[in-house]
């Protein structure tokens, strides 16, 4: 006699955005697993049509709270991609200190207060707090740091003002980036002893086995540049994104789903910018990986908690080391000459490459815009870590279930508001 059986989680905890997962199983084989996402779309591509490039960066700043560094820089490159703006190295060494401290607060506070409960069987920071004390206190100060760079250098911690195409409205001074150095130089501290603690967390055995992209710089971990490469040997400029990768409409989810146009999954995140750039870490943060027996090979998701560690030791003595140098520089932006154009960029968000597109009138004002988001591009991802997770365990207690694959999914960080909000978990049975 056939059986149904569902469990249901009304919202997911930890993770931005809401969303569900419905598991089929038929006898006691997994035969789909569905992440769904069901957040009401937010238009962004289509508010931007008619707007001046100038606004760009402001409005898709309010794209993600967590992240608008990255939708500012990946809008700011587009724009100068099209117009052909050629910016100082010195405006470039100050984009990628404002990208540090993104990464600081992101991954702080993945790291920390998202994720790490999971793996310590809590059901959240606030009570891990009780045990933990001093694992939160630390995350939590890193956090602020990383805000603290945003603040001085983006004008404020959330949504930043002061950037623009071409640079900056204005630059810091001296004075004001030193008040930066000694939170810094407890911060790489901190970031050390984060990496060991991550590495010793206890995490399911999972191995997987898709395509890594990332940027892939010469000579520095990707930040705002570089060509978009994979551990199978694509290697492409920015603007050759679409003729690779393609995004799809599926019934159970109001996020468009990115794949390979050659019809494969890929994967986006820390652990594709490790696997392709880890040569290219900050001595200290080589070192802490390898410490921890952490390799380029690494192919368990769960172990990017420990990739984003790594990154955070790397943001820290980066952005040490750019605070320490630091000289204002002589203009605090480039000039900007619109045209009738097309500009193309990709930059990495905490969680993955982020594509921006568009297209300009002569004036300037945009005609046409295309984002692809870091978490729509892992959704397959997402979707096949869950099969494969969930397929082996099917006879465990069907809370233990939900808990394990809410897990996978924070594996990825996904900022689910930023692809189209989660996680209602159905297991049918029959």
């Amino acid at each position: 006699m056939a059986r149904t059986r569902t469990i249901r989680v009304d919202s997911l905890a930890r993770v931005e955005g809401e969303g569900a997962l419905t598991l089929e199983v038929r006898g006691d084989e997994l035969v789909d697993a569905r992440l769904e996402i069901f957040e009401p779309p937010r238009f962004f591509e289509a508010l931007l049509r008619g707007r001046s490039y100038e606004e760009a960066p402001d409005i898709t700043a309010r794209i993600c709270g967590i992240c608008p560094v990255a939708y500012q820089m990946s809008a700011v490159h587009a724009v100068e991609d099209a117009f052909g703006v050629e910016v100082p190295p010195e405006i470039g060494g100050l984009r990628r200190l404002l990208y540090c401290g993104e990464w600081i607060e992101s991954h702080a506070l993945h790291v920390f207060l998202l994720h790490a409960p999971d793996f310590l069987e809590f059901d959240d920071a606030i009570a891990m707090a009780k045990k933990h004390g001093d694992v939160v206190r630390r995350g939590l100060r890193l956090k602020k740091i990383g805000n603290r760079i945003l603040q001085v250098l983006g004008g404020r911690e959330v949504h930043p003002i002061n950037v623009r195409v071409g640079g900056f409205h204005r630059a810091p001074t001296r004075g004001e980036m030193a008040t930066l150095e000694d939170d810094l130089a407890w911060a790489v501290d901190a970031a050390r002893d984060t990496v060991e603690w991550a590495a010793s967390l206890p995490f399911p055995e999972l191995e997987r086995d898709e395509e890594l992209v990332a940027l892939r710089p010469e000579r520095e971990y990707p930040f705002c540049s570089g060509p978009i490469a994979s551990d199978r040997g694509l290697s492409i400029e920015s603007a050759s994104f679409l003729d690779e990768f393609v995004e799809d409409q599926v019934a159970h989810s109001t996020a468009l789903v990115a794949r390979r146009r050659s019809g494969g999954t890929y994967l986006v995140g820390p652990m594709a910018r490790f696997a392709l750039n880890a040569d290219h870490l900050s001595p200290g943060a080589r070192a802490a990986a390898a410490a921890v027996g952490l390799s380029p090979d690494e192919r368990n998701p769960f172990r990017s908690i420990v990739i984003r560690a790594v990154e955070i030791l790397h943001a820290c003595e980066e952005a040490l080391g750019r605070v320490r140098s630091y000289e204002p520089p002589a203009v605090a932006s480039a000039p900007v000459t619109p045209r009738e154009s097309v500009g193309h960029a990709c930059t990495e968000a905490p969680r993955g490459i982020l594509y921006h597109r568009y297209r300009f009138a002569a004036d300037g004002t945009i005609e046409e815009a295309r984002i692809v988001p870091p978490t729509s591009q892992n959704q397959h991802a997402i979707e096949r870590d869950l099969f494969a997770f969930a397929s082996t365990r099917l006879d465990v207690p069907e809370d233990e279930l939900r808990r394990g694959c809410e897990q996978t999914i924070r594996n990825y960080d996904p900022c689910i508001s930023c692809a189209t909000h989660f996680l209602d978990l159905r297991v049918n049975r029959s």
